[in-house]
């Protein structure tokens, strides 16, 4: 039951997956978060009048990559965890912002929260959530900040916390990360 809820389902017939490092293109074991690759028939061969764009996501061998970061079970199914665009990287290490954001969701003043990595210059990156909380409830950064202690990796844990209203959006419903982020970033500038 838990493959069929919490999986895009398995590889089909006469298709292969893989799933690899995204900064050094090695494949990961079964189980480990990377890119999500495919090959078969259901890929194009090339993007119409635009081979600089081919040549970014089409390999010489017909490996597509999807820009999506997931894992494969020993199993074939497929588990999507949020998209490559999205990933941080803070001193080096790959975090996944939707692993920070479902952990968010289950403290009690949480009614959502969304993770982007804003520019730091020592490190990179930095971990910042933006978090809006349930009507009535007041909460603090150094709340959210000993909730994680403990319970994620240290390098995940926000570095930021900020309090919102609300989220920027596209008219589908969907949230604008990157605008979260410059918007982020200004306050942080602003609040310095």
């Amino acid at each position: 039951m838990e493959r069929k809820s919490e999986t895009i389902g398995y590889i089909i017939d006469h298709m292969e997956a893989k799933i690899v490092n995204p900064t050094t293109g090695q494949v990961v074991p079964l189980g480990m978060k990377g890119e999500i690759l495919v090959r078969g028939f259901c890929v194009m061969l090339e993007y119409w009048s635009e081979q600089a764009k081919t040549e970014e996501c089409i390999s010489k061998d017909g490996w597509y990559k999807t820009g999506d970061i997931g894992s494969l079970d020993a199993y074939g199914y497929c588990r999507i965890d949020g998209r490559i665009k999205d990933m941080i990287i803070r001193g080096g290490e790959n975090i996944y912002p939707a692993e920070i954001e479902q952990f968010l969701h289950t403290h009690p003043k949480v009614k959502e929260a969304q993770v982007v990595g804003v520019k730091d210059s020592r490190m990179g990156e930095e971990v910042c959530a933006c978090i809006k909380l349930v009507d009535g409830q007041e909460c603090t950064a150094e709340e959210i900040k000993t909730f994680c202690k403990g319970q994620i990796a240290h390098f995940k844990i926000p570095c930021y916390v900020l309090f919102v209203n609300s989220f920027p959006l596209t008219v589908t419903g969907k949230i604008q990360k990157h605008k979260l982020c410059e918007e982020a970033e200004r306050q942080l500038k602003d609040g310095k």
